[in-house]
């Protein structure tokens, strides 16, 4: 993202529906595992390849400064803006436009999403005159799409047929943001909201949909979603066929019991991996149903006769989500399609960038890319065409000590802290 360096945060509000932890300190500076919520959201950023922000402070920010300091004991750089509580959001940013770059991301301190920035990014840079707002589905939200990219925003969520809502992450341009706040009345004290309603009057408003669920610490019951979410569990997702048994011939299916034949290297590598405590989740096509060469009926008692067997080898497999449409199909849920992943992670509140997924071909990878996760893939050859960054082991038993480092390191991270 060469255009994009500095993300800018607002970190000013009174949090009071957050009452009474917020009494002490303020939104940003909650607590999730003993660290700030603020660090995941500047980690998560961070990942993306942005490590210059500026913080918008207000309400007691002077925690938030003597937490983060200079940002240095992280490999950040950071800047604060301070102003008082009682700021609006677009007076926050006018107030700071000397310290924020032309091109800058523009995030809220209190929603978290698993995000790829390029993937807005390629779309901004395209045409530098729009404002991209990232977009989650919601009943009652205040986003329609007019097309594919424009959108109407209303600041407030009278509209039945909203049905998106933003969550920050914006890309824009400094001067799209200070020059609509000039315009507007009672400039400069303002909230970001007349700002993004002003843009969309004028056709200047885009929305790229983030398909996964976001989390956010907006209010107490939500807070406590998004603490277990961002919490590190000892789950790993698996593909079925060619990682735990023996892959059927190309064109074939797994359709008999008598067909189902464990590999062995993978039961040992589960095994390992059990014994230090962690469950799995299988997430596998099986496009022999809607061939109508395997029948649900069938399906179901393979999979319930390997889990049985697997229980016996103190291996747990907790859950199984089945894309059972044909090959040919280009639905959500099929691999390499991200669908049953976020449904996983939703259902388990599993954080899918933190979360190992393990396949056996080129599919699996751009899967595991598509959802985020850290793909790990078997197999004996090199995948030439590997454009989607998971590692390659022979077998699944090998992956073992890479999967316990890499864990143990991402509990340390968050340790030092």
């Amino acid at each position: 993202m060469d255009k994009i360096k500095q993300a800018v945060i607002l970190c000013g509000g009174l949090g009071t529906r957050l009452s009474p932890i917020t009494e002490t300190i303020p939104k940003p500076m909650v607590k999730i595992n003993k660290i700030p919520f603020l660090w995941y959201l500047l980690d998560k950023i961070s990942d993306n390849g942005i490590k210059r922000f500026l913080l918008l402070t207000g309400y007691l920010g002077d925690s938030i400064q003597s937490y983060f300091e200079d940002g240095k004991k992280f490999n950040w750089i950071i800047n604060y803006s301070k102003g008082p509580y009682y700021w609006d959001t677009g007076r926050r940013i006018w107030e700071a436009q000397d310290l924020i770059d032309d091109n800058f991301l523009l995030c809220y301190s209190d929603n978290f999403v698993q995000i790829r920035l390029e993937k807005i990014y390629e779309k901004w840079i395209k045409d530098t005159s729009k404002i991209w707002l990232s977009l989650s589905h919601k009943k009652k939200g205040n986003v329609i799409f007019l097309d594919k990219e424009h959108i109407s925003y209303e600041p407030k969520r009278n509209n039945i047929n909203a049905n998106f809502v933003e969550i920050g992450f914006i890309f824009t341009k400094k001067n799209l943001i200070i020059d609509s706040i000039k315009k507007i009345n009672k400039s400069p004290n303002i909230d970001l909201s007349k700002v993004l309603t002003l843009a969309s009057n004028s056709k200047k408003l885009c929305g790229y949909l983030i398909k996964d669920n976001y989390y956010s610490i907006g209010d107490i019951k939500r807070l406590e979603i998004t603490r277990n979410y961002l919490t590190p569990k000892k789950i790993i997702l698996l593909d079925r066929d060619g990682v735990i048994n023996i892959k059927a011939p190309v064109g074939k299916y797994i359709t008999d019991l008598k067909d189902f034949i464990f590999i062995e290297k993978s039961i040992l590598g589960l095994k390992k991996l059990s014994e230090k405590g962690f469950k799995f989740i299988i997430i596998t096509n099986q496009a022999g149903i809607a061939t109508q060469d395997l029948t649900d009926q069938k399906l179901n008692d393979i999979n319930q006769k390997m889990i049985s067997r697997l229980k016996e080898l103190n291996i747990e497999i907790i859950d199984i989500f089945i894309s059972k449409d044909h090959w040919q199909s280009n639905n959500f849920r099929r691999k390499p399609n991200p669908g049953m992943f976020y449904e996983a992670s939703s259902k388990y509140l599993l954080r899918l960038d933190k979360t190992f997924y393990i396949g056996d071909d080129l599919r699996d990878c751009e899967a595991a890319f598509n959802a985020n996760c850290q793909g790990l893939i078997i197999s004996d050859k090199v995948i030439n065409k590997n454009l989607y960054t998971s590692l390659r082991f022979m077998d699944l038993e090998k992956m073992v000590p890479y999967i316990l480092e890499k864990y143990n390191l991402n509990l340390y991270k968050l340790k030092l802290n």
